[in-house]
């Protein structure tokens, strides 16, 4: 007898009843001293539900309560720092918010599973992936170290993950940003729980291999007659995986409707405008007048492989293998590929973060060679926005320190002056509250911490800037406003991107030119719009079929 098939004493898998959240510093005043004057309400009396077997997308803006709604259903946020004043969370009838600690360990990773949406900071960096992955089954079904190896490389295999037995042996830091999704994939997904909570699954991989993983999901939901809560900003991935969609906007749930019937026929002003932010479907023309502002020739990242005892190199990595291309002066270069492919390493090559060979030379002058003190001056002019906004933030500063620090290193204007500049460029990428300046962190949603790293870059006023990924942990209708954005400084400032990203469709709508890499070499570049219409290279034309289908 499956689930399907039973009597159930409750009515939905997981109900929120009037669900309210807030957050506060509570450790000074205790549980049971709880002003309403020292707590943010963050989420406002939702009501919602999930079915046996069904997919929920929940949609809505960066800071709109989504990410807090699905971590208060494991309780995962510290309790010193969140309250849940009213309302209940039942799983299987049971109200999450009143369990004891005991009951929650054998809920979480069992019967619940979650895909975080940074990996970077949910794994253990001290740890290697192997150890991760098998304490959960250790945990969960009692299996030893070597009986659960088996069972590891086949997941790692399922969520497609190159030379899956060899990695079982490296650290979070030694795999790509879409490497270490999978691995989080693969983790939530072990133990085969009731329901899934996926936070933005998808963003950190490629085309390709994001359909494999929502093809994996729904696979797996048939077979196990799993629930999945889906929270994500990819309209597409909604319209795809969703039998019912709840658009919640500033702690609220303003829509709920079928998914087909969502996208026919909205009723909110809010649900026509996410629906309606779409990117231009347009690729700028390469000016090839314009000046160069940087040329790499022949530039080549290869990684030592050591073993043994005495720990001798045996081989390379060739995590980028004589890449070659030219940047001019006002134009963005689109860097696109699966994950491991070696974009995110040749743009660190670019800046000098990573060694390399080959020529790279920045407005003319050759600055391989060069050291730390006479590259500091160029530093100026070459910014990098990361992949993980989290990561990429100190958490001990606050948001003043944090954008205006390169402004202190370099010893520009006096202290107001730097003041006026970060509140200028905050307010340039949608946060220019004057409260913002002030706070850390993760006090902000994924998408807010992109926009700070974003200021962060822009407010040295940069020649040329690296961008990995910037719009990845971002809203649709936030996307396009920093594409938007990006176009507007561009035209102003004259500014030159490397844009790396695997959203093509962001790429063909800001890049004049683009690069295709596969396994550190590159298959194909171009013009992008020549490049989009009429892919030359198998590869290329599996990656826009996956793209646009």
């Amino acid at each position: 007898m499956n689930a399907k098939d039973r009597a159930s004493p409750y009515t939905h898998l997981v109900e929120y009843r009037a669900f309210r959240a807030a957050f506060g510093n509570l450790s000074d005043t205790g549980k049971t001293a709880r002003s309403s004057e020292s707590l943010k309400e963050v989420v406002h009396g939702i009501d919602l539900y999930i079915d046996e077997h069904e997919t929920l997308a929940l949609v809505g803006e960066s800071g709109s309560g989504k990410t807090v709604s699905a971590q208060a259903l494991l309780r995962l946020l510290s309790e010193e720092w969140i309250s849940y004043p009213g309302g209940e969370i039942l799983f299987e009838g049971r109200n999450v918010l009143t369990m004891d600690a005991q009951a929650l360990r054998k809920l979480r990773g069992r019967d619940l599973g979650m895909i975080f949406q940074e990996p970077m900071s949910s794994l253990n960096p001290l740890h290697t992936i192997e150890k991760q992955l098998a304490e959960s089954l250790m945990l969960h079904q009692g299996l030893s170290r070597s009986a659960s190896r088996p069972l590891l490389i086949d997941w790692l295999k399922r969520v497609g993950l190159h030379n899956a037995e060899q990695r079982l042996s490296a650290y979070p830091h030694e795999l790509s940003g879409g490497e270490r999704q999978r691995v989080m994939i693969a983790l939530a997904l072990l133990n085969k729980p009731k329901l899934l909570v996926a936070d933005e699954p998808t963003t950190a991989l490629d085309v390709s291999i994001q359909d494999q993983i929502l093809t994996l999901i729904k696979t797996l939901q048939q077979e196990l007659g799993m629930a999945v809560l889906f929270i994500t900003h990819d309209l597409g991935v909604v319209r795809r995986m969703a039998d019912r969609v709840a658009v919640m906007k500033e702690g609220r749930i303003i829509e709920t409707a079928a998914g087909a019937l969502l996208f026919s026929a909205p009723q909110e002003a809010y649900t026509k405008l996410l629906l309606s932010s779409e990117i231009s479907q347009e690729s700028p023309v390469p000016q090839g007048s314009a000046p160069e502002i940087a040329a790499v020739q022949d530039l080549k990242v290869h990684f030592p492989i050591k073993k043994g005892l005495f720990r001798r190199v045996r081989g390379h990595i060739k995590a980028v293998d004589g890449v070659s291309f030219t940047l001019r002066r006002g134009q963005t270069l689109g860097i696109a590929g699966e994950s491991g492919s070696g974009k995110t390493t040749l743009g660190k090559a670019l800046l000098g973060l990573e060694k390399s060979r080959g020529s790279i030379r920045i407005e003319g002058k050759e600055i391989q060679g060069l050291g730390e003190e006479a590259l500091r001056p160029l530093r100026r002019k070459m910014q990098i926005i990361f992949q993980d906004p989290y990561g990429s933030l100190s958490p001990r500063m606050c948001i003043e320190h944090i954008v205006g620090e390169g402004l202190l290193i370099h010893k520009l204007g006096t202290k107001e002056e730097r003041r006026e500049r970060v509140r200028s460029c905050l307010k340039e990428v949608g946060m220019g509250e004057e409260e913002v300046l002030s706070r850390y962190p993760n006090e902000f949603s994924g998408g807010q911490r992109q926009r700070i790293c974003i200021a962060r870059s822009l407010v040295l006023e940069p020649s040329i800037l690296v961008l990995d990924e910037p719009t990845s942990s971002l809203d649709r209708t936030i996307q396009f406003q920093v594409v938007s954005l990006l176009k507007e400084l561009q035209q102003r400032r004259g500014l030159s991107y490397i844009f790396i990203s695997h959203d093509l469709r962001i790429l063909r709508s800001l890049c004049h030119e683009l690069l295709i890499m596969k396994q550190g070499k590159v298959v194909e570049a171009g013009p992008t719009g020549e490049i989009m219409k009429n892919p030359q290279e198998a590869y290329t034309q599996e990656l826009l079929r996956t793209a646009f289908k």
